[in-house]
């Protein structure tokens, strides 16, 4: 490194812990490889509010724009909303 504190990092591989999602890092990474780490991020979310669905959940979510997908991230509230929105699709389905 050039010692300079303004300097961009150097573009790195993802980090072994899912960190925070940054838009280098986003910009960097393959389409596949910015679902995996957008679903690596939202998995622990939606798992921390339906355990039992949280895999079939964040499936759904995943299918969603990227740029929403960065809002849920961000927001809580949106993402208790979207959460609901699947739970409701997925009642929906499982009784007809």
């Amino acid at each position: 490194a050039t010692g300079d504190p303004l300097a961009p990092p150097a573009p790195m591989a993802a980090p072994a812990g899912p960190g925070p999602l940054t838009a280098a890092a986003l910009a960097s990474a393959t389409p596949q490889q910015r679902m995996n780490m957008i679903g690596e991020r939202l998995y622990p979310l939606v798992e921390q509010r339906q355990p039992e669905l949280a895999a079939k959940i964040t499936g759904m979510l995943l299918e969603m724009d990227q740029s929403e997908l960065l809002n849920l991230l961000e927001s809580p509230e949106a993402l208790n909303e979207k959460v609901n929105e699947a739970l409701h699709v997925l009642k929906t389905h499982s009784s007809a």
